[in-house]
């Protein structure tokens, strides 16, 4: 073969290399998602925009939040909470869904806040974040309780349609317009765990913890009490004991707070 031939044969090469690449290029930029389309863990359903906003709203948002959505999608919650200002990733397991959202975010400029992953739920590290967004199944959220209870205290979690369990949500909304299917969001705040007994100055606080709600006794001054309408939201504290309420702040092995009869501390440990 002469040079010359091997040149062409070489140009006809590169040619249909490149013709490849620019072909699985497009191919890629026209990607369009089918609801209803198998997923690994569940079917894709997107959320729709005007509860992607009541979920955002209710776990209050702010530029000063991480947010990680679970099973990201097309990146919508994302691309929303990057646009009020926080840091938000997704995590998605399938790779064109990541390209794409990775896509939408560069067209509505918030490439600087939001970012996406390919990655499996159950060998995920969400951690660092203090908001968690998902539209899961229950089996799947059932399968994910135990690490999102081991989040830090106070972090929000709001879910699409689907509950926890018997872990009750701590609120509940829905939405009317622009939403004509999947339109309740339940919210949950991860409790700090208080369960066991506490010592305090005056006696004993005794709590069993059931997720967010209380029960127990407080024993002072030589009187022993049931509490009522005990629960945690996040760091937060409050119960009933002999009449008076106690609201108070954790902060690891110690409370500390306030009640009619003056300023009240607790610890463990």
């Amino acid at each position: 073969m002469t040079a010359s031939r091997y040149m062409r044969v070489g140009a006809v090469a590169s040619l249909l290399v490149a013709c490849a690449g620019a072909l699985a290029q497009t191919q890629t930029q026209t990607y369009e998602p089918t609801v209803g389309q198998e997923g690994k863990d569940v079917v894709w359903v997107p959320t729709p925009q005007a509860l992607v906003d009541k979920m955002l709203d209710m776990a209050k948002v702010t530029p000063n939040d991480y947010v990680i959505d679970l099973g990201s999608g097309d990146g919508r919650t994302v691309i929303t909470a990057a646009k009020r200002g926080a840091r938000a990733h997704g995590i998605e397991y399938n790779p064109d869904m990541v390209e794409l959202s990775k896509r939408n975010a560069a067209k509505e400029g918030v490439t600087g806040k939001a970012s996406f992953e390919r990655a499996d739920l159950f060998k995920s590290d969400f951690s660092k974040a203090n908001v968690i967004t998902m539209f899961l199944l229950p089996d799947i959220n059932i399968k994910l309780r135990p690490q999102i209870l081991n989040l830090k205290p106070g972090t929000r979690v709001v879910s699409n349609s689907f509950t926890m369990g018997d872990w009750n949500a701590d609120e509940t909304a829905s939405v009317g317009d622009g939403c004509s299917s999947w339109c309740t969001a339940y919210l949950w705040i991860v409790p700090a765990k208080v369960d066991g007994t506490w010592n305090l100055p005056q006696g004993e606080l005794t709590l069993k913890q059931d997720f967010q709600m209380l029960s127990g006794t407080l024993r002072a001054d030589g009187k022993t009490v049931p509490l009522r309408d005990a629960r945690m939201r996040g760091n937060d504290i409050l119960f009933t004991a002999g009449g008076v309420q106690y609201r108070g702040t954790v902060n690891g092995t110690k409370m500390e707070g306030s009640s009619r009869n003056g300023a009240w501390s607790a610890s463990r440990g």
